[in-house]
């Protein structure tokens, strides 16, 4: 209780304006630094939903072999059952995969493959960021 007592007490806070001029405070290497770039690009405007690691992967993953079951993708991302399901249900609702589920026998089995939107957001990802490493390397 004692610490809520201190906190409300007017004497204990922090004045704001004394943090303001703290943080607006430059070094005289930041000057310099700011002179230097001039010009800086703004950063590329990349798919957010491909852009994912775990997501990246599965659509090239499935650009590349067509179809894969859930356990398949599951050892080629190093991937958990939760996380992976949660990205692939992301790219389910960006209609970039489809998701089949059938039994193989009394085994569950889930199938996805890429849809031809998904495989549009991967090459326009792509191209993306080709151009952006092009760029970058220019320099």
């Amino acid at each position: 209780m004692k610490s809520l007592k201190a906190a409300l007490k007017p004497s204990t806070w922090k004045s704001s304006k004394t943090e303001e001029a703290k943080s607006s405070r430059r070094s005289p290497d930041a000057a310099s630094r700011a002179k230097e770039h001039k010009h800086i690009e703004p950063a590329p405007d990349f798919d957010r939903v491909v852009h994912e690691r775990l997501r990246l992967g599965i659509l090239s993953a499935l650009a590349a072999a067509g179809t894969l079951t859930f356990n398949d993708l599951k050892k080629l991302m190093s991937a958990t059952d939760g996380n992976l399901s949660v990205h692939a249900r992301k790219l389910e609702d960006a209609a970039y995969i489809v998701c089949e589920k059938s039994f193989s026998g009394r085994m569950p089995r889930t199938e996805y493959r890429i849809t031809a939107a998904g495989r549009k957001a991967l090459d326009q990802y792509l191209n993306a960021m080709e151009a952006f490493i092009k760029r970058n390397r220019a320099r």
